[in-house]
C-alpha cells in the first residue's frame, strides 16, 4: 500500500503538489460523478467540476480529491478539505487527465507489487482503461488499419459492432463500411481532434473517436462507446490521451521492426545457405516439422509489400517468417497447416510459387525451387497465379531438358515457321502440341474455334514439313518451343 504523501512524492513536484497533505492510504483512481459516493482509498480526479466545494465535502471518506488551478489554490476549497479530512492535491495545469490517470496506476501497481522502481510506460491495455476512465466509456485503441491493438474494461456495455470487433480482433468489414460511408475516416485523415458518431439505425451506440498522430502521421485511433453527446471539457481530457499512446504506439513500432529486421536476416541467412538453418529455425521457433519457402511476386511500392505482408500474416495466424530478397517476398511457412491456410489467404494480382516440403535445414533448396517454379510462371509456361514445384514436375523437367541441351531453336524447320510467323504460327503448334489427340482443349488454350485450330494446323504443317505423326519429331519441337517460350 502507499499513503497520499507518497504518490505525490512518486508522480513528483512537476505534476502534482499538496495544496492539503494528508497520510490516508490510496487503493484505487476514479472519477469525480456526481451522485456517485466514493469508497475509502480513493483519489478522486476533478475532471469535470462544477462546485469543487460540494465535491471535497462528498469526498469525506477517499484519500485524496485532485484539481487543477485556480480551484486547487482556493480558500474555500482548502478549508472544505480540511473539515472533511481529506487530502487536496493540486494537478498542474497542463497535465493531461489520461496521462495522469495512467500515472497513478502506475504508481500503485509499483507500491502493490512492493517495488521501488520507477513508473514506466504500461502497456496498450493499461492505457485503454487509463482512458476509458477519463471518458468514463469502454474504450478500443486501434492502428491505421482498423485492427484491435488493445481495449479497456467493460465491454459488456457496448453493442454488437464493438464485440465482433473485440472478438475478431479487428473491425469487422461491413462495420467499417458503415463507418466510412458517414465520412469518419475522412476526418481521421484530416486530424480533428475528436469526431463523434451519433447512434445507427441498425442499433450502433455512438462513438467518440480520437485520431492518434505523431509528427503528422496517423498512427491509429482510440474508439470511445458512450451513451450520447459528451461534454467538451470530458472530450478534451480523452484527446489529451492520444499523444500518450502515441508514443508507446511508436515505441512498439520500433521493437517490432527491430525484431522484424532480425528475422528477416535469419531467413535470409537460411534461404542463401549461409548460415545454419536450424540455428535461425531454433531463433525463429519453427516447429519441427517440413516447411516451405513461398516466393511471392511483391506488387510495386512500399504499401502493396505492407500490405501483402498483413495478409500473410493473416493467413496463417501469425506472423510468418519472412524475407524480402531481390525484389521479392519470401515465407517459410509449414507444410500441413500454414502453406494450405497461407495459399487461401493470397490477394488477387499476384504470382506465388512454392517450393517443395523439406526440413529447416534444407530451406535453401526449397527456396530455389521456388525461385524456378516462379520462373515458369513469369514465362507463361504454367498456369498462375500459383506454382507449386512438385505439382508442375513435368514442365520441369522438358524445361530442364531444353536449357541444358544449349541453343536448340535454331535446329530443324522450326526456324522456317517463326520466320513465317504472323502472330498466331507458333502459339498454334504449342498449344496443339500440349493438348495430343484434344484440338478442343488446345482450341480453348488459343481462345479460337476448332475449326479454326483446324486450319492452322494445315498451314503450319505446310510451313514445318515434317512428319508431326512421329512422337519424337512431336516431342523435340515441344522442347524448342518451350526454350522459345522460357526466353
Amino acid at each position: 500500500m502507499i499513503t497520499v504523501r507518497g504518490v505525490v512524492d512518486r508522480v513528483g513536484p512537476t505534476l502534482l503538489r499538496a495544496a492539503v497533505p494528508g497520510e490516508r492510504q490510496v487503493c484505487d483512481v476514479v472519477i469525480a460523478e456526481p451522485g456517485r459516493p466514493t469508497a475509502p482509498g480513493d483519489l478522486v480526479l476533478g475532471v469535470s467540476v462544477a462546485d469543487p466545494v460540494d465535491l471535497v465535502r462528498g469526498c469525506a471518506e477517499a484519500a485524496a480529491v485532485l484539481l487543477k488551478p485556480p480551484h486547487a489554490s482556493r480558500q474555500a476549497v482548502r478549508t472544505a478539505a480540511e473539515r472533511a479530512g481529506v487530502a487536496l492535491v493540486e494537478v498542474h495545469t497542463g497535465t493531461s487527465w489520461a496521462q495522469l490517470v495512467w500515472l497513478l496506476r502506475s504508481v500503485l501497481d509499483a507500491a502493490a507489487d512492493e517495488s521501488d522502481a520507477s513508473p514506466e510506460f504500461g502497456d496498450l491495455f493499461r492505457l485503454a482503461d487509463a482512458a476509458a476512465a477519463v471518458v468514463d466509456a469502454p474504450v478500443t485503441i486501434e492502428d491505421a488499419n482498423s485492427r484491435v491493438l488493445a481495449y479497456s474494461a467493460r465491454q459488456d456495455r457496448t453493442d454488437p459492432a464493438r464485440v465482433s470487433t473485440i472478438m475478431g480482433r479487428r473491425v469487422p468489414d461491413d462495420v467499417l463500411a458503415r463507418f466510412r460511408s458517414r465520412g469518419v475516416f475522412r476526418e481521421l485523415s484530416r486530424g480533428r481532434t475528436a469526431i463523434f458518431v451519433p447512434a445507427q439505425k441498425d442499433g450502433t451506440l455512438p462513438r467518440l473517436i480520437v485520431p492518434i498522430r505523431m509528427g503528422g502521421e496517423l498512427l491509429g485511433s482510440m474508439w470511445a462507446v458512450v451513451p450520447g453527446p459528451v461534454p467538451d471539457e470530458r472530450s478534451a481530457a480523452f484527446a489529451d490521451a492520444a499523444p500518450v499512446v502515441a508514443l508507446h504506439l511508436l515505441r512498439r513500432r520500433a521493437r517490432e521492426d527491430a525484431e522484424r529486421r532480425r528475422s528477416a536476416e535469419l531467413v535470409r541467412s537460411a534461404l542463401e545457405g549461409t548460415g545454419s538453418g536450424r540455428l535461425a529455425a531454433a531463433e525463429l521457433d519453427l516447429a519441427d516439422l517440413p516447411h516451405r519457402v513461398v516466393a511471392v511476386d511483391v506488387p510495386a511500392g512500399e504499401g502493396g509489400r505492407l500490405a501483402l505482408l498483413e495478409r500473410l500474416t493473416e493467413g496463417i495466424g501469425r506472423r510468418p517468417a519472412v524475407a524480402d530478397l531481390h525484389g521479392l517476398l519470401y515465407a517459410v511457412v509449414p507444410d500441413t497447416e500454414g502453406w494450405p491456410a497461407l495459399r487461401g489467404a493470397l490477394p488477387d494480382g499476384v504470382l506465388v510459387a512454392a517450393g517443395s516440403p523439406v526440413e529447416v535445414a534444407e530451406l535453401a533448396r526449397s527456396r530455389a525451387e521456388a525461385d524456378e517454379a516462379l520462373a515458369l510462371l513469369r514465362a507463361g509456361l504454367v498456369p498462375g497465379p500459383v506454382a507449386v514445384h512438385d505439382e508442375v514436375w513435368a514442365v520441369l523437367v522438358l524445361h530442364r531438358a531444353a536449357v541444358a541441351a544449349g541453343p536448340v531453336a535454331e535446329v530443324g524447320p522450326l526456324a522456317r515457321l517463326r520466320a513465317a510467323d504472323d502472330g498466331w504460327h507458333v502459339d498454334t503448334l504449342y498449344e496443339w502440341l500440349r493438348h495430343p489427340g484434344d484440338p478442343r482443349a488446345a482450341a480453348a488454350a488459343l481462345r479460337i474455334h476448332p475449326n479454326t485450330l483446324r486450319y492452322r494446323m494445315g498451314k503450319v504443317s505446310e510451313l514445318v514439313g515434317a512428319d508431326l505423326a512421329d512422337p519424337d519429331v512431336r516431342l523435340a519441337l515441344l522442347v524448342q518451343l518451350i526454350t522459345v517460350k522460357w526466353r
